[in-house]
């Protein structure tokens, strides 16, 4: 009795219930006003074909364009509203002020070495336009002094990560979509506690949205009593809002700005297999040790300042110079960040840059495989032109509807020639590419429109350091663990579900 009273006054069931209600005093009052009143009925109907007309002519991706216009067309009045309350990603005044000041920040504080640029240069034109891309438009440099160190599992990260921040002299910076009780958050909030202690600045960000089933109610209070300062990004309300669409996806861990991770590692037991849901599950991150990680704690402390309205003093937190390092002489490491404020989609242009520049082969390792026009044709493109285009996705999925639409994309990429392998021991979490021996990307961005155009995302471009090897070699060693996707495997699939698939396509863009 007392489980089933927690549940029905968990937080989720009430933001259910409350935004259910909400949804049918809005079918109900509109429902009024149409029957009554034929002018309101025309009304609607002009407001519907205003907004078709704009998203037509808008700049948004073209699938995410006709997962909207579909549903404003069969139910103009209703779908015109809706696109108005959850779809429209239109920024406020209050929104555009503050991405121009984190774009000034971040432009501010992060340093430009155009040493490193010019070499990349004159040594490989096609390493540069990239470099040149991602520090033109996500205004995050190349740096050459760095370590990178590829971790192939959540185990390894999880390990490595307890060492580094009980490290810690200054200050610590977490920044993950999902922080769950359990194992491996109590490990790492020991030491947190510890750290508070000695002195050293704590800080913790979260995404309300990510974080609704597996933190109590108000744990950020929790974490601000005991001395670790909690940012909550996008705060769940009970109001219907389209702001929950944009996400914090980031997954960043910062130690005395010398030491930097990211990857798709979560902080929840699942992530280091301490728990099983869905089967085994395979992740990875990447840690680094240079001046590559300053990068990370801007991204970190623009996003603190933009959640706390605070201003944070990036001079007093720079990290002195890593003079007693040996770095390698070869390689460059270029993290960078995407928001989806700027109407700029950084992680889409970056995958595609890769893959249109491919010569030998195109490894991707993706939780989800739902693309867009441009994606499926750079793949197609590539694969037609010779290039070895080897994808692998989970052999179990998280969420029963995204699984089935990405395999709804398999055999028409197996007919362009692209090879599709399915994890078989569980759910494949990585999101990385790794390209030709020089060039590798790895951190949060999924191959879905909600990740490369709706979230905050970030993530690492490396070119030619050792650590890209390692991601090769953990790629071709998962492959003999995989199944894969043939063509005579679509034969006896039933109409049903090809129907299915066929319906959650048309949709995918909102999933």
């Amino acid at each position: 009795m007392k489980k089933f009273f927690e549940l029905l006054t968990h937080r989720i069931v009430t933001f259910v219930v409350a935004m259910v209600l909400q949804l049918i005093v809005l079918i109900i009052v509109i429902s009024r006003f149409n029957n009554y009143s034929s002018i309101f009925y025309g009304v609607m109907l002009l407001f519907s074909f205003i907004i078709v007309l704009w998203l037509i002519n808008s700049k948004s991706n073209p699938a995410y364009k006709m997962a909207w216009v579909i549903p404003i067309i069969a139910l103009p009045v209703f779908g015109a509203v809706f696109y108005w309350l959850f779809g429209n990603k239109g920024l406020s005044k209050k929104d555009r002020s503050k991405l121009i000041i984190i774009a000034e920040t971040i432009q501010v504080n992060m340093p430009q070495n155009e040493e490193i640029m010019n070499s990349l240069k004159v040594n490989d034109s096609k390493g540069y336009s990239q470099a040149h891309y991602i520090k033109g438009y996500a205004f995050a440099p190349p740096y050459s002094k760095t370590y990178s160190l590829y971790f192939p599992s959540g185990e390894e990260m999880y390990d490595k990560l307890l060492i580094d921040i009980k490290s810690a002299k200054k200050y610590i910076f977490l920044e993950f979509f999902i922080i769950a009780t359990g194992t491996m958050w109590q490990g790492i909030l020991d030491v947190l506690v510890e750290k508070v202690n000695e002195g050293v600045d704590v800080r913790v960000c979260y995404d309300d949205v990510g974080c609704i089933l597996t933190l109590p109610s108000k744990y950020d209070a929790y974490l601000n009593s005991i001395g670790v300062k909690t940012a909550v990004f996008n705060p769940l309300k009970l109001k219907m809002s389209s702001k929950y669409n944009n996400r914090n996806h980031r997954k960043i861990a910062i130690i005395d700005g010398t030491i930097g991770y990211t990857g798709g590692c979560n902080i929840a037991d699942e992530y280091i297999n301490k728990i099983e849901k869905r089967g085994h599950w395979k992740d990875a991150a990447i840690r680094l040790h240079g001046d590559a990680v300053w990068s990370l704690t801007v991204m970190f402390l623009t996003m603190w300042d933009y959640i706390q309205h605070t201003t944070s003093d990036f001079n007093h937190l720079y990290p002195p110079a890593l003079t007693d390092q040996i770095f390698p002489e070869i390689g460059l490491v270029q993290p960078f960040s995407d928001n989806p404020l700027d109407m700029e989609p950084v992680g889409n242009h970056i995958y595609l840059n890769l893959i249109n520049r491919a010569e030998k082969y195109i490894y991707i390792k993706t939780p989800y495989l739902i693309i867009d026009h441009g994606l499926y044709t750079a793949l197609s493109l590539a694969a037609k032109s010779g290039v070895e285009v080897i994808i692998i996705t989970p052999g179990q999925g998280d969420k029963w509807y995204v699984h089935e639409t990405t395999r709804s994309y398999y055999k028409m990429l197996i007919q362009e020639g692209i090879c599709i392998y399915e994890y078989t021991p569980g759910f494949m979490h990585e999101k990385s590419i790794v390209v030709d021996d020089e060039y590798a990307v790895i951190g949060t961005v999924n191959l879905d429109y909600r990740s490369l155009f709706l979230h905050f995302e970030c993530g690492v471009w490396l070119w030619k350091t050792p650590s890209i090897k390692e991601m090769k070699n953990d790629f071709l060693m998962i492959i003999t663990q995989c199944q894969k996707v043939t063509l005579e495997s679509f034969e006896d699939i039933s109409f049903f579900k090809i129907a299915l698939r066929a319906f959650l396509r048309i949709f995918a863009p909102l999933m």
